[in-house]
Formats: C-alpha cells, sequence, structure tokens
C-alpha cells in the first residue's frame, strides 16, 4: 500500500486526464470512471490506474473524488443518481468538484452530501489542457479551512497556482467572474479584429501593436494565435462550454441583483454562436462568426500582412 489515498476521477476529458496522470505520477492510487471517449482512459489504466463502472462504486473504493464534468447537470447526476455518490453512504468521502458548475446548484450539493456524511469543495481550474499535463493549472479553492488543508496536498498534483478563495462555492463563484472577464476578452477581441479589417487593419497589424503594449496578456496571445494564425488548437474551450458559463455568470448576476449589461452582451455573442451550430467550435473561433456578420471571410483576412 502507498499509504496515500485512493482517488477516483470523473471526466478525464482535456483537463481531466492531465490532471489524472499528475495524480498518478504523485503515487496516488487511482480510479477512473469510463466514458465513450475510450483513449484517454486506457492511457490511465496502461499508467497503472483502476477503472469503475459507476460513481457509487469509485466511492466505495476511494476517499476523495474528482469531478471534472461539462455542465453542473452532469455534476448532479453524479452525486444524486440511482448508482451516484450519494448512493453510496460512504462517510467521511471528499468530492472536489473541479467543473465550472452553478453556485446555486453547488450550495444544494453541499448541503446533501453533508447530511451523509461527505463532504464538497469546488476547485474549479483556470488555463488550458496543456498546463493541466504539465501540472501546472490554476485552481481556486472553495472550501472550509481544515478541508482546505485535507485536500491541498493532492491539488498540488495537478496545480501550480492554489488560492483558497472562501467557504464551499466561493471557488465556483470566482471561476464565473474569471469567465465573465475571458469570454468578455473574447468577445471584444474577435469584434475590434473585424473592426480592423473592415477599415483595412490585418489581424497581423493589431497583433503586433496590442500584443507589444500594456493592454496584452497571455489571453490575446492565444486569441490571436487562431485569429491570425489560424492554430486549431491554440484555446482548445468550446464555443458551447463558454456559453454556458457566462449564462451561469448572468444567473449569479441575476441572483445578486446585480446590473450585468456587458455580461448580457458577451452572453448574446455566444448566444448568437450557438445558434448558428458553432457551438463545438474553439472561442478563438468567434473571430470567423463576428466576421461572418460583418460579409467577411476572415481567413482570407488572416493571410494579409502575415509574417
Amino acid at each position: 500500500m502507498s499509504g496515500k489515498d485512493t482517488i477516483g476521477f470523473i471526466g478525464v476529458g482535456p483537463m481531466g486526464h492531465g490532471m489524472a496522470a499528475n495524480i498518478l505520477k504523485a503515487g496516488h492510487p487511482l480510479v477512473v470512471k469510463g466514458n465513450r471517449n475510450r483513449a484517454p482512459v486506457e492511457d490511465l489504466l496502461a499508467q497503472g490506474a483502476t477503472e469503475a463502472a459507476t460513481p457509487r462504486e469509485m466511492a466505495g473504493a476511494c476517499s476523495m473524488i474528482h469531478l471534472c464534468l461539462s455542465n453542473s447537470d452532469q455534476v448532479e447526476a453524479a452525486v444524486r443518481g440511482g448508482d451516484g455518490i450519494l448512493a453510496s453512504g460512504k462517510a467521511g468521502l471528499v468530492v472536489i468538484d473541479c467543473s465550472t458548475s452553478n453556485p446555486v446548484s453547488t450550495a444544494a450539493l453541499a448541503a446533501e452530501l453533508e447530511a451523509a456524511g461527505m463532504m464538497l469543495a469546488d476547485a474549479p481550474l483556470g488555463r488550458t489542457p496543456k498546463e493541466a499535463e504539465a501540472g501546472t493549472l490554476d485552481a481556486m479553492v472553495g472550501a472550509p479551512p481544515d478541508l482546505f488543508a485535507r485536500i491541498r496536498p493532492v491539488i498540488e498534483c495537478w496545480a501550480g497556482n492554489i488560492t483558497h478563495v472562501g467557504p464551499t462555492g466561493a471557488g465556483h463563484k470566482m471561476k464565473l467572474i474569471m469567465n465573465f472577464i475571458s469570454m468578455g476578452y473574447a468577445a471584444l477581441y474577435g469584434e475590434a479584429v473585424v473592426l480592423g479589417a473592415k477599415v483595412g487593419l490585418p489581424p497581423e497589424a493589431v497583433r503586433q501593436v496590442i500584443g507589444a503594449s500594456r493592454l496584452s496578456n497571455g489571453f490575446f496571445d492565444t486569441f490571436m494565435k487562431y485569429a491570425v494564425d489560424r492554430d486549431r488548437n491554440a484555446h482548445v474551450f468550446s464555443i458551447a462550454n463558454a456559453s454556458k458559463d457566462v449564462r451561469y455568470a448572468a444567473a449569479m448576476a441575476a441572483d445578486a441583483n446585480v446590473v450585468n449589461i456587458m455580461g448580457a452582451a458577451v452572453k448574446h455573442y455566444f448566444t448568437h454562436a450557438e445558434a448558428t451550430g458553432k457551438g463545438g467550435d474553439y472561442v478563438p473561433m468567434l473571430t470567423d462568426i463576428i466576421g461572418a456578420l460583418n460579409g467577411l471571410d476572415m481567413a482570407a483576412e488572416a493571410a494579409k500582412g502575415r509574417s
């Protein structure tokens, strides 16, 4: 026996695979739940993980379970389903929700798990699958201080920057603020690049000037890597997931009675993209959608003046 917590992981997609692999590398026994995409599951099994058929079965074998899923509906199903985590009755189990979830749902699940003798922390993620593989993600953690101290060594397996932002639910609130800002950037950059192209400034010119100024940032760099270089994998985050996040942020604002005018504008860009069948595209491809609204082929515009 390793003497370390046995960790369960549900959701070994682009982010979860790297996180789970780093948990294994740190010496923790790992149990994963398979999904339709078997490639990441088989890779982790080859590295020494084992597989559980259901969240309930996983809970019986683990002391902690990570959830890294697409939305709150999936998280709720993993916890409340007939073969879900709650059905295990595993007193003392810790659930770490790394999804970008609705804080209202998080609060309800935390209460239900606590009533069953279990604990919930939220630890949503910042950065990309590249950092997930490297073990250098950002984590914004919502948990009571004692639970945070308990889970921090495990989070350190996959995160390089860990911030305890408050009690359970605070992490998901912070993540929605972060994604409101980042998806606001995406809408702003997309509109700016298209406006530039329309008035005779190719995307490369925008990148050169803004990228060398104090307005530059890491999100700008990856966004422009697609807008200019047409690198489809510059930022592997789907428009559908982004749209879900800005909807959750809008709901949080409404619940707090906060005026959210900028949020409404950002939300409508992503809603339009989804409604026109572009939900599977990645966020920087919003440039092409905005370009089409203005009669521009942004692939052709990106070729102009590209160094």
